[in-house]
């Protein structure tokens, strides 16, 4: 009969997360604890798997992803660019979906580090996940503050919050509305300070700043009754700052179901500006994230910090506009 983890686990009364630390030599743990684990190898005669004695020896040559969605334009661009340019280096990914949820992060988290992977990319949006701070991890974040060590790739939020806003304000709009992420949901994240600069921007032009918070993985029915409720709370509205480019689509279609006429009637800026949609929706105006830019920065901090784990500072990269015609 093989003998896996698990056996040794059970014999040496832990889990196969800390089967897994020992063999890997990562995390604090206990003389007592690494003793009572290579005691139950040794009693059962287990061999750590190939994966596992590379490691104990040299690298594995796999990254682990994790990203709280895979559909969304913006994350499936920065995904394919993050997985070919370490391809390109010669790694491979492991990618985790958490779906927003901290459990299911935390479980792709566990299972990416029993598979030992070397690193990990990460565009999660929960916090106080403690296995982020096991040491000797390399570790890049996009768009997210983990914890202080942790370096963190982005965009220039506030500018793109800054352009979108004076740009609505510019072209006439008064009653302009911004939706965003709830705080609760993501804090702090960094996309709240789109919604600070429209704050900023609304107060100095005299204008009055209106926020609604749409959580990206509602299902699209209530999406669209929170829309819906926008129109009919404020249905003068003729300015609308939306925190991505699938949520400004659904708005352009239930405005024109409305009787609103875009851009005479009411103004769009989405944001993101994700490769496919620009090319499915090239009418979109919206910020424009420099995701490939973005994932190369991600990459190549990582592949140091591989080497050197106190390697890598944050790092910001400036939006630009696309200029489409729903302004």
């Amino acid at each position: 009969m093989s003998i896996k983890a698990e056996d040794v686990a059970k014999l040496a009364g832990v889990s196969k997360t800390t089967v897994s630390r020992v063999l890997n030599k990562r995390g604090y743990l206990s003389e007592k604890t690494i003793k009572k684990v290579y005691d139950a190898m040794e009693e059962l005669n287990y061999r750590p798997n190939v994966i596992a004695r590379q490691l104990l020896h040299q690298e594995t040559k796999l990254i682990g992803l994790i990203f709280p969605t895979v559909t969304s334009p913006f994350f499936a661009q920065l995904i394919q660019s993050i997985e070919k340019k370490l391809f390109d280096n010669g790694y491979r990914v492991l990618i985790g979906d958490s779906r927003n949820d901290k459990k299911i992060e935390r479980e792709y988290l566990q299972e990416l580090l029993n598979h030992q992977v070397d690193g990990l990319i990460v565009g999660s949006h929960n916090q106080g996940i403690e296995e982020y701070n096991t040491p000797n991890l390399p570790i890049v974040a996009i768009d997210r503050r983990l914890n202080d060590d942790i370096p963190i790739v982005l965009s220039d939020n506030y500018q793109g919050g800054m352009i979108a806003t004076e740009l609505l304000i510019e072209k006439g709009a008064k009653k302009i509305i911004h939706t965003n992420d709830p705080a609760s949901l993501v804090g702090p994240p960094q996309n709240q300070e789109r919604k600070r600069a429209y704050v900023d921007s609304m107060i100095e032009h005299g204008l009055t700043p209106i926020v609604y918070s749409i959580d990206y993985d509602l299902p699209d029915s209530k999406k669209d009754n929170i829309i819906k409720k926008i129109f009919k709370d404020h249905p003068d509205v003729d300015g609308m700052f939306i925190s991505n480019d699938s949520d400004a689509g659904r708005v352009l279609n239930i405005a024109s179901d409305l009787g609103y006429k875009i851009p005479q009637d009411l103004k769009v800026i989405g944001y993101d500006g994700a490769y496919q949609t620009r090319v499915m929706v090239p009418y979109l105006t919206t910020i424009v994230q420099p995701i490939d830019k973005m994932a190369d920065a991600a990459v190549n901090m990582l592949i140091k910090r591989l080497n050197d784990s106190t390697y890598g500072k944050n790092k910001m990269f400036p939006v630009s506009l696309w200029n489409g015609k729903t302004v």
